[in-house]
């Protein structure tokens, strides 16, 4: 990477992280500043405003939990195996792991909402994609006889997407892993009773 390149990668991960735990509209440019050690022109030399920042430092905070899901179902063969993988990464998400304040989709929604559009779209697609990659697992895992026949892919991935998020949102609000880890426990469960066909 060029100098240029690893200053605005640099950036993007304390941004990221600034963002995450206070949200866009929480965040002033001098948060940004101070997090990152850079004036205001030398931000502005890789984004062209505050909002282009935030856009790309939450696609940079969505291709950090992307890639921990990546790696974690390569490292697991059986499509049930591949869901619990999935709530694992919900599950380390809740104690600040790939990055600090939790699941960068669901604080961007809570923020977004209808006050900015634009990152309430993103975190829309990237809610879209983990319903998209259940979905498509399910459907997989029926056609290579790991998962029974009547399980409906869609309620599923309705069920384990909503189920940990609002564990999160739970866990966040009253500050203590609880309700996260008995999410887990049920889901973990769930799947092995309701899902898992071998």
């Amino acid at each position: 990477m060029t100098k240029g390149e690893k200053t605005k990668e640099a950036i993007l991960r304390e941004t990221a992280h600034l963002f995450n735990r206070r949200g866009f509209f929480g965040a002033s440019l001098s948060d940004v500043m101070e997090v990152t050690g850079l004036e205001k022109g030398g931000i502005y030399n890789h984004f062209k405003s505050k909002e282009d920042l935030a856009f790309q430092s939450f696609d940079y905070a969505v291709d950090l939990v992307r890639n921990e899901i990546t790696h974690a179902i390569k490292e697991n063969r059986n499509t049930v195996d591949r869901l619990k993988a999935l709530i694992t990464i919900f599950r380390r998400e809740s104690e600040g792991y790939p990055l600090p304040g939790g699941c960068p989709i669901m604080n961007t929604a809570i923020e977004a909402d209808y006050a900015h559009p634009g990152l309430r779209a993103r975190a829309q697609k990237a809610m879209d994609e983990w319903h998209h990659f259940v979905h498509r697992t399910v459907q997989r895992g029926k056609g290579k006889g790991e998962i029974k026949s009547g399980v409906n892919a869609e309620l599923l991935s309705f069920i384990l997407i909503s189920t940990m998020e609002g564990a999160l949102m739970q866990s966040k609000l009253y500050g203590s892993p609880k309700m996260v880890d008995k999410a887990t426990d049920y889901l973990n469960e769930y799947l092995e009773r309701e899902v898992r066909l071998i």
